[in-house]
């Protein structure tokens, strides 16, 4: 005979803030898959012809818009960070016996990170 097991509520993830700020780190996938989807149509734009793009570009200069982006980029942000505090405990890095502390990989995840966008920002400014 199976035991019973007592299905917890559905919203047990509120009464602990681990379990909560899990939750959220999960949620701001769908607004980065959100804004995925919001820059295929932008590119869709552009190839129905200047007048649509002309359209979708006063769209995104509304108000509504910039506040929308700015969301994103806070939601995005957030998971960045917090997917980049995980590497050091998923990726165990060993030299011969010894294990590299966890603060150096963090550091390469970030100085990478960094690197990476002076390079972006560079190619996009000049």
């Amino acid at each position: 005979m199976k035991p019973y097991y007592r299905p917890p509520p559905h919203m047990f993830w509120l009464h602990r803030k681990p379990y909560f700020m899990f939750i959220i780190r999960e949620m701001t996938s769908l607004f980065i898959a959100g804004f995925c989807l919001f820059l295929l149509v932008f590119i869709y734009s552009l190839g129905q012809g200047r007048e649509t793009f002309d359209n979708m570009v006063a769209f995104l200069d509304s108000t509504f818009m910039i506040i929308v982006h700015w969301i994103v980029l806070v939601f995005a942000l957030y998971h960045t960070f917090t997917w980049f505090n995980l590497t050091p405990k998923v990726m165990v890095v060993w030299i011969g016996e010894k294990k590299v502390p966890e603060f150096m990989v963090l550091g390469a995840v970030y100085g990478g990170w960094i690197g990476v966008s002076i390079v972006i920002a560079w190619l996009i400014l000049y």
